[in-house]
């Protein structure tokens, strides 16, 4: 009605589209039925968008949803085209989750895999590779993953290894880089994920981009500081593993959406970034362990499109509010 886009959780029934405005909500702010719907993908009606869907309802309503990367989107849409053919056809559709398909074990917690994956010190070591004339920045093997995987005494095998990081695929935790790993995860090999070493991988919101690719529907093109400078300062940061707070340099861009952290100190390399694109950012007035470090004003809260959770504190109110919008800017108009 108003033509704005705003972050939903949306859920996809067998026979509709419920959407909510957290994942946490009970009830829905509203539902789409499926019977006589169409989807139309990709949809080029927004030209700065990408990964834009359209979803044209029986009454001849149009839905637009915008996804925050490519596999997301199709994924999607295949799931919803599923569901369309099987309403039109007097069949119920469900939807196999990853962990009974796969049959992981219900003590893995792949959230937590996650973010021991992404331990600067101990976790998977981000590379720069190329193939095919093509250069992948922050991305890494399936090989590597799986190694991985073996010494931190996660699965007993590499056939376990390539059951969790499949279902680690499945679930958003992996991306495929490159044109091997895609064509697996698209169902054109006997397993989604591949234990390869020219079979390439990258965390969501690592920072990864290719050089060296035309595509207008890749994620993150050229370089990847190319975007002008919308706001930059010093904040702090919660670390994700140890929990403690650190001052760190922030620089905003926009094309792509990114937030990048330095150390205060100097250094031309960021320490890492946080993709913006699909993101949700909010003021939070109180967090846990907030009283034990003593940052209890000023705190705000990143959500990014995998559900990865950043916490910093700005040095006053105004200026939290300036951050906020700025990255809300960004993470709406940014690539």
């Amino acid at each position: 009605m108003f033509n704005t886009w705003k972050p939903m959780w949306v859920v996809l029934l067998e026979d509709g589209i419920e959407f909510y405005k957290r994942k946490s909500d009970n009830s829905p702010k509203g539902m789409i039925p499926l019977k006589g719907s169409t989807i139309n993908s990709p949809c080029q009606d927004f030209g700065k968008r990408m990964f834009v869907f359209k979803l044209t309802a029986a009454k001849q309503q149009d839905h637009f949803f915008q996804a925050s990367y490519l596999e997301e989107r199709d994924a999607w849409v295949r799931d919803i085209k599923k569901a369309i053919q099987c309403i039109d056809g007097g069949q119920r559709f469900a939807r196999k989750s990853t962990r009974k398909s796969i049959r992981l074990p219900e003590t893995i917690n792949l959230s937590a895999l996650y973010l021991s994956m992404k331990d600067p010190e101990k976790g998977i070591k981000e590379l720069k590779l190329e193939k095919d004339k093509k250069v992948f920045n922050h991305c890494f093997t399936g090989t590597a993953v799986i190694d991985w995987l073996v010494s931190s005494n996660s699965i007993r095998n590499r056939k376990e290894g390539l059951m969790l990081a499949s279902s680690l695929l499945n679930e958003g935790y992996l991306q495929p880089a490159g044109d091997t790993s895609k064509a697996a995860a698209e169902g054109l090999s006997d397993t989604p994920f591949l234990d390869l070493s020219d079979a390439y991988y990258y965390f969501p919101d690592s920072g990864f981009f290719c050089e060296g690719n035309s595509s207008d529907d890749d994620v993150v093109l050229k370089e990847e500081f190319r975007g002008m400078i919308v706001k930059q300062g010093c904040l702090l940061k919660q670390g994700h593993r140890r929990k403690n707070w650190k001052v760190r340099k922030f620089v905003l861009r926009e094309d792509p959406a990114y937030l990048h952290y330095y150390d205060p100190a100097g250094g031309e390399d960021p320490l890492g970034a946080i993709h913006l694109r699909g993101c949700v950012v909010t003021a939070v007035e109180d967090m846990p362990d907030s009283k034990k470090y003593d940052v209890e004003n000023n705190l705000f809260e990143i959500i990014t499109a995998s559900e990865v959770h950043y916490y910093l504190q700005a040095a006053s109110s105004a200026e939290r509010t300036e951050w906020i919008k700025a990255i809300q800017t960004v993470a709406r108009t940014g690539k």
